[in-house]
């Protein structure tokens, strides 16, 4: 495979842009795109027999290529919208009493940070947010900031599996495994690992996982798995409770109102699509090819890695040598200057009390694109 600048007529990507944000949501392939509009034409054709008849048999198809792909039971994994939506689906359905306790990481997901600060809030639960040592120069250190704040009032540990700020992957298994011993349950948020390494959701050996498939794995936007270990399916619910109340996890989650389920049933086309433009080989690729891009940008700009090479795939976060890191104004600023004078899209945002870059590998980038990007950061920064 041929991967670079020319596999771009594949996507609807805009001609001229640097775009170096996939880890953000994605980038959905035309043919992708074509199959969710022929299912919605397929449904408008005649919306009572679809909703009906052939919605819930394309469904359990969908479900099942995506379980698949996980290493899943097809009774064990549901889709939802975003990974977001199925940690609140744990999250609202648990009963926590005051006194429980909560661990995070401070490198978690901001929008499921607060669910947690509203979980402990309304249950009277305390929220023990874990101060990773950063930046990260091994997984072992990881693993002793967390496991030194479990104790026998832990109840419930969320860890992301790829951090979204600091784009690293996180030694999830021995905590993991440590939490269950001491009578923890544990949620991963997995929302950037499907297609981006290598996953097997029952191995992790987690509680429940959730994960986006409109990242990584090509889906369109709004698609994403939802799985729970079969001794954590009781008393788990969607966060809108409909018609399946009652049923079972995957009839529960199953139909949750009236919804157009056009992008979901266009998930065995992305998985597809991902499987023909080579698998692991676009793990492997892209893995190698965001190491090259930081490395570039650590020699020109003395940019500050957030991890080693080893604890990355195909994201990378840099801190930025800049006299005055601090605030968003700065860093939307910076933002708003690469993507109007160069054409460059790449997030900036302040974090730790820097100001940091985080780059993505996909199919359709090469080397000039980094390159780009460095040249245009060395002339913003002067």
């Amino acid at each position: 495979m041929n991967y670079g600048a020319g596999l771009r007529e594949l996507f609807l990507l805009e001609p001229g842009i640097a775009y170096l944000n996939h880890g953000a949501f994605g980038a959905t392939p035309r043919e992708v795109m074509a199959a969710s509009e022929s299912w919605r034409r397929r449904l408008e054709a005649e919306p009572t027999r679809f909703m009906e008849s052939e919605r819930t048999p394309a469904l359990k198809q969908a479900r099942a290529e995506m379980a698949c792909f996980v290493s899943a039971a097809l009774d064990d994994l549901v889709l939802v919208e975003n990974a977001t939506t199925g940690c609140n689906a744990v999250l609202r359905s648990l009963a926590l009493k005051p006194g429980a306790e909560i661990l995070a990481v401070d490198h978690g997901y901001p929008a499921v940070l607060k669910v947690l600060r509203h979980l402990a809030g309304s249950s009277g639960a305390k929220l023990i947010e874990v101060v990773l040592p950063f930046p990260f120069e091994a997984p072992e250190a990881i693993v002793e900031a967390v496991l030194a704040k479990i104790t026998e009032r832990t109840e419930l540990v969320v860890l992301d599996l790829i951090t979204s700020r600091s784009a690293t992957i996180l030694p999830v298994a021995p905590i993991i495994e440590a939490a269950h011993a001491a009578g923890a349950q544990v949620l991963i948020d997995a929302a950037h690992a499907p297609g981006h390494i290598e996953l097997d959701v029952p191995a992790l050996g987690a509680d429940w996982v959730t994960g986006n498939a409109h990242k990584w794995l090509f889906a369109p936007k709004g698609t994403a798995f939802f799985w729970a270990a079969p001794g954590a399916q009781e008393g788990l619910h969607p966060t809108v409770i409909s018609h399946g109340y009652g049923q079972g996890f995957a009839e529960e989650f199953d139909w949750t109102g009236t919804r157009d389920p056009s992008n979901w049933l266009a998930l065995p086309t992305a998985i597809d699509f991902y499987r023909r433009m080579g698998d692991r080989a676009i793990r492997e690729r892209n893995r190698a090819l965001a190491t090259e891009a930081a490395a570039l940008l650590q020699s020109e700009l003395g940019a500050l890695p957030a991890a080693p090479p080893e604890m990355r795939g195909a994201m990378a976060s840099l801190a930025l040598p800049m006299a005055d890191p601090a605030g968003n104004r700065t860093a939307e600023a910076l933002h708003d200057r690469l993507l109007r004078r160069h054409r460059i899209e790449v997030p900036i945002f302040p974090f730790a009390g820097r100001l940091w870059l985080r780059l993505s590998a996909q199919i359709y980038n090469e080397m000039a694109d980094y390159e780009r990007l460095a040249a245009a950061l060395k002339q913003e920064l002067e």
